[in-house]
């Protein structure tokens, strides 16, 4: 039987590089985000018995069990969890707004939350040995202009999967963060060339994290490669200083 893994956000860059790394690995994924993409949309039409897309607003947190309920629960047992849908608030505090900031919070902390809350109950139910990876953000370590609120929304994620991994190892689950530099994906689209730049001199390797290389190390997090790994955050960044 293929391991579930479910991987949140797959409409974006690194989210279908994720969910292609992992059905290259005969892994069964469920992807949810809002959007369906025309990238989508041919996946699942290849991989009819291994990719099912569920279109969600994960800043609707409070929807989450009965999305559980009505969709994931009859497709497990889950053995996996990607939390890689992310809504990034680029602002310089003192412009700071609280309903952007709530928004922001709610698909990256409160979201994230309640499905590893669910797919653990899961696993529980079906005596799964798990993996759960979480994608931080380098900018949770670094300080970058105008990412400050979005940091600590990563921030406080590195800090929920440390204590997951606490609280339920000894079921043999185990819950990890990755935390990759700058990528070229939608989210950095918006930069200039020059900003770009600025960001990528601040690399020991000068170029952009690859999101190929970040989409691997989520694959091998969730394999048993990598069974002793647990309670960590590892850094994919190009050598960010």
């Amino acid at each position: 039987m293929r391991p579930v893994v479910v991987v949140t956000g797959d409409s974006g860059t690194l989210g279908t590089a994720i969910v292609k790394e992992l059905l290259s690995h005969d892994y069964a994924v469920i992807g949810i985000s809002r959007r369906l993409t025309r990238e989508i949309q041919e996946l699942t039409s290849v991989f009819v018995d291994r990719y099912k897309h569920i279109s969600f607003d994960l800043s609707q947190p409070e929807k989450i069990e009965d999305l559980y309920h009505s969709e994931l629960k009859g497709l497990g047992p889950i053995y996996g969890l990607v939390n890689n849908a992310a809504y990034a608030y680029d602002e310089i505090v003192t412009n700071a707004s609280i309903e952007e900031i709530e928004r922001m919070f709610r698909v990256n902390v409160y979201s994230p939350i309640m499905l590893t809350k669910y797919v653990l109950r899961d696993m529980l139910l079906h005596d799964v040995a798990g993996s759960i990876v979480h994608v931080s953000s380098v900018s949770a370590h670094t300080g970058y202009r105008g990412l400050s609120m979005y940091a600590a929304s990563k921030a406080a994620i590195e800090a929920f999967s440390k204590t997951v991994a606490r609280e339920w190892g000894v079921r043999g689950i185990r819950s990890n963060c990755v935390a990759p530099g700058f990528m070229e994906t939608h989210m950095s689209a918006s930069l200039t060339e020059e900003q770009k730049k600025r960001i990528y001199q601040r690399t020991s390797l000068r170029i952009p994290t690859s999101v190929e290389d970040v989409a691997k190390l989520i694959r091998f997090l969730l394999s048993d490669e990598s069974k002793s790994i647990t309670g960590t955050t590892i850094h994919i960044d190009c050598g960010t200083l």
